[in-house]
């Protein structure tokens, strides 16, 4: 691609052994840190001005409480976050749910436990107190880690209450959150665009491969002015074959962040970092040069290698980013 062709950076050279040696660096540093840095210095992976963080779904092959994956976060060096909203409103105490199907017949018990998890957890939203999400905030703030996003990924579905959908948001503002991603659904824009303009909390939609290079000229952002992209610039480029450079380009005061990771065109495969087709490399050097503010999230989703684990690997994409905006 032309964008590509115009980096001074070679992308499949981060791979190498500079790349896992630096990543073995950053990993010690933290290491033996616990949730507020146990003396370690703070970590901070804005790079030339530009911020790089991840999203905490890279991380769900391990153990994921929200303590949990802010060790990761500072282990792999990074100071913002995409939290996933599960582990959010667990620290929060939220009742388990009824989620799933119980394997074969289900007794009456059984059935009642399903239909009560969901009303049980409606009644805590709309009653619990924003001290718990405070505490949290606290927590993260005090390790280095900024929760720039939250994933609540329901929001705005067809049947949920208003009330439900001003508990998130009033959760995304005691996060500190700039804000709340979801998939890509007009219908639910409809739904959210006039309660993201009340509380001035974006709204960022995701997307996958089903996006075209038109989706965003048509009317899913005109219902709010806090309506917004969460673009993923990978799954883009796998479902288009095009590069995700210009929507970006047109786009970029509607951008609450990106989603980087390395696809090869025509729906294929995530791979590491330099080793796709993806201009990340080129991405990040336009944000530098742009001094665009929006954060670039990595979201690690290739085949994690043997003998390694994710905050390994996200910690090679955070050198990979830091190389490219050198």
């Amino acid at each position: 691609m032309n964008e590509q062709s115009k980096t001074t950076v070679s992308r499949r050279a981060f791979m190498g052994g500079a790349a896992a040696m630096a990543a073995s660096t950053i990993m010690s540093r933290y290491a033996l840190a616990g949730p507020g840095g146990g003396g370690a210095s703070k970590p901070n992976s804005k790079f030339n001005g530009v911020q790089i963080g991840a999203i905490t779904y890279s991380f769900r092959g391990m153990p994921s409480t929200a303590e949990d994956l802010l060790k990761y976060l500072v282990q792999c060096g990074l100071s913002s976050v995409e939290l996933m909203g599960e582990p959010v409103e667990q620290f929060a105490g939220v009742p388990a749910g009824g989620r799933g199907r119980p394997r074969g017949q289900a007794s009456e018990e059984q059935k009642k436990t399903q239909r009560q998890g969901p009303e049980e957890q409606l009644k805590w939203r709309l009653s619990v107190s924003m001290d718990k999400y405070q505490a949290l905030r606290k927590l993260y703030n005090d390790a280095g880690v900024n929760i720039y996003i939250v994933k609540f990924g329901s929001i705005g579905d067809a049947g949920m209450t208003d009330g439900e959908i001003d508990y998130y948001f009033n959760a995304a503002k005691a996060l500190g959150a700039k804000g709340i991603t979801r998939e890509l659904s007009e219908e639910a824009a409809q739904r959210l665009g006039p309660f993201a303009d009340k509380h001035k909390i974006m709204i960022g939609f995701h997307n996958h491969t089903k996006i075209t290079p038109t989706t965003y000229d048509g009317p899913i952002l005109s219902y709010g002015k806090y309506l917004g992209l969460n673009f993923d610039v990978g799954h883009y480029l796998a479902g288009t074959s095009e590069s995700p450079i210009p929507i970006i380009q047109k786009h970029h005061d509607r951008i609450l962040s990106l989603h980087l990771k390395d696809r090869k065109t025509n729906n294929g495969p995530n791979v590491p970092f330099g080793q796709g087709d993806t201009p990340v490399a080129a991405i990040l050097q336009l944000m530098k040069k742009e001094k665009w503010t929006f954060p670039a999230d990595i979201e690690l989703e290739y085949k994690v290698p043997e003998g390694s684990d994710a905050v390994a690997e996200v910690t090679k994409c955070v050198q990979f980013c830091k190389e490219a905006l050198a």
